[in-house]
Protein backbone atom coordinates (compact mmCIF):
# COMPACT_ATOMS: atom_id res chain seq x y z
CA UNK A 1 0.00 0.00 0.00
CA UNK A 2 1.61 3.33 -0.74
CA UNK A 3 1.55 5.83 1.84
CA UNK A 4 2.59 9.45 2.20
CA UNK A 5 5.33 10.00 4.96
CA UNK A 6 6.80 13.47 6.80
CA UNK A 7 10.43 12.65 7.53
CA UNK A 8 13.29 14.46 9.97
CA UNK A 9 16.51 14.76 8.50
CA UNK A 10 19.16 14.76 11.65
CA UNK A 11 22.48 16.87 11.56
CA UNK A 12 24.67 14.08 9.80
CA UNK A 13 21.11 13.95 6.83
CA UNK A 14 19.90 10.95 7.67
CA UNK A 15 16.10 10.79 7.44
CA UNK A 16 13.45 9.21 9.64
CA UNK A 17 9.59 9.13 9.95
CA UNK A 18 7.90 11.17 11.85
CA UNK A 19 4.41 11.23 10.41
CA UNK A 20 2.36 8.89 7.59
CA UNK A 21 -0.80 8.95 5.86
CA UNK A 22 -3.01 6.30 4.87
CA UNK A 23 -5.33 8.20 2.34
CA UNK A 24 -6.97 10.72 5.15
CA UNK A 25 -5.58 8.63 8.24
CA UNK A 26 -2.86 10.54 10.01
CA UNK A 27 -0.82 8.41 12.15
CA UNK A 28 2.18 9.91 14.36
CA UNK A 29 5.37 7.68 14.89
CA UNK A 30 5.96 7.23 18.46
CA UNK A 31 9.61 5.51 18.18
CA UNK A 32 11.54 4.15 15.23
CA UNK A 33 11.85 0.88 16.78
CA UNK A 34 14.28 -0.72 14.15
CA UNK A 35 16.27 0.51 10.93
CA UNK A 36 17.63 -1.71 7.91
CA UNK A 37 19.27 -0.95 4.57
CA UNK A 38 18.62 -2.88 1.14
CA UNK A 39 20.31 -1.79 -2.54
CA UNK A 40 17.37 0.57 -2.91
CA UNK A 41 15.22 0.47 -0.30
CA UNK A 42 15.55 1.43 3.10
CA UNK A 43 13.14 -0.08 5.86
CA UNK A 44 11.69 1.68 9.61
CA UNK A 45 9.80 -0.68 11.82
CA UNK A 46 7.98 2.04 13.89
CA UNK A 47 5.02 2.36 16.47
CA UNK A 48 2.24 5.08 15.72
CA UNK A 49 0.32 6.64 18.01
CA UNK A 50 -2.58 4.30 17.48
CA UNK A 51 -0.86 1.84 18.92
CA UNK A 52 -0.41 -0.25 16.24
CA UNK A 53 3.51 -1.12 14.80
CA UNK A 54 3.97 -0.64 10.77
CA UNK A 55 7.04 -1.79 8.85
CA UNK A 56 7.62 1.05 5.78
CA UNK A 57 9.63 0.83 3.39
CA UNK A 58 11.48 3.89 1.17
CA UNK A 59 12.40 3.38 -2.70
CA UNK A 60 15.22 5.33 -2.55
CA UNK A 61 15.05 5.51 -6.64
CA UNK A 62 11.52 6.69 -6.97
CA UNK A 63 11.35 8.19 -3.53
CA UNK A 64 7.97 6.17 -2.88
CA UNK A 65 7.02 4.92 0.59
CA UNK A 66 5.00 1.76 1.18
CA UNK A 67 3.35 0.15 4.13
CA UNK A 68 5.04 -3.52 4.05
CA UNK A 69 3.36 -4.77 7.28
CA UNK A 70 0.64 -3.96 9.70
CA UNK A 71 0.39 -5.42 13.31
CA UNK A 72 -2.18 -4.02 15.96
CA UNK A 73 -1.07 -4.00 19.65
CA UNK A 74 -2.03 -7.79 20.62
CA UNK A 75 -3.50 -9.47 16.82
CA UNK A 76 -2.11 -9.71 13.51
CA UNK A 77 -4.03 -7.27 11.48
Amino acid sequence: MEISVKCYADYLGEERPTVFFMGVHRIEVIEVLDRWLAPDHRYFKVEGDDGGFYILRHDVVSDKWELTSFKQQGRAA
